[in-house]
C-alpha cells in the first residue's frame, strides 16, 4: 500500500480492518470465548452370545383314575406337585393308577438361568367336549442349566384339578403350552 499525505497537526486513523484484527488478537489473549474443543468419553461395551434353547418333552403328566363318590359334594382337589407328591385326600373321591409329573429336558448355554412359563391348561372331556376342568400348573419359574456333564437338565411340571359330584365322567385331556426363555 502507498502512503497518504498527511497535514501537520491532523491525526491519522488506521483502517477499520486493522481495528477488527487487533480486537480478535486481544480477545484471545484476554480469555474471551474461543472455539470449543472436542470431548471424548470411553464407555465399556459388552455382548453375550448364548446358545439357542431346546425344550423336549420326556414324560406326560398323569393324575391317574379318579372315582367320584355318591352324594352331593364339591371342591375335591386332586393334584401332583412338580416334585412328585400326589394328593387325593378328599373322602368323596378314590384315586388309583400311577400318577406322574410332566418332565421336560432343557438345553442351552452353560450356567444360564432360564425362565419357564406354563399357563393353566383347559382339560376337555373326550366324550363330551362341552365339559371341561382346569389344570392349575405347578411351575418351577426358573431353571439353571448345568455348566458341565450331562447335556441339559430335566425339570418337571405338576398340576391340580378340582372335581365335584357333578363332574361328568370320562377322560379329560389337554395340552401344555410351555415356554423357556433366557
Amino acid at each position: 500500500m502507498g502512503t497518504l499525505p498527511v497535514k501537520r497537526g491532523s491525526s491519522v486513523r488506521p483502517p477499520l480492518c486493522h481495528h477488527i484484527l487487533t480486537g480478535f488478537m486481544l480477545g484471545g489473549a484476554l480469555g474471551m470465548p474461543q472455539q470449543a474443543a472436542a470431548a471424548t468419553k470411553v464407555i465399556p461395551v459388552a455382548a453375550k452370545a448364548v446358545k439357542p434353547l431346546s425344550l423336549v418333552s420326556v414324560q406326560d403328566l398323569d393324575l391317574g383314575t379318579i372315582l367320584l363318590g355318591p352324594g352331593a359334594w364339591s371342591n375335591a382337589t386332586i393334584g401332583i406337585s412338580r416334585g412328585g407328591a400326589f394328593s387325593c385326600a378328599n373322602s368323596n373321591v378314590t384315586c388309583s393308577g400311577v400318577p406322574q409329573v410332566a418332565t421336560y429336558n432343557l438345553t442351552g448355554s452353560n450356567s444360564a438361568v432360564v425362565r419357564i412359563t406354563a399357563p393353566n391348561v383347559v382339560l376337555t372331556n373326550q366324550s363330551d367336549p362341552s365339559k371341561t376342568l382346569t389344570l392349575v400348573i405347578d411351575n418351577p419359574g426358573t431353571v439353571t442349566l448345568p455348566n458341565s456333564g450331562q447335556k441339559g437338565t430335566n425339570f418337571s411340571l405338576g398340576g391340580s384339578i378340582v372335581v365335584s359330584s357333578t363332574t361328568a365322567g370320562g377322560t379329560y385331556a389337554g395340552t401344555f403350552n410351555v415356554t423357556a426363555d433366557y
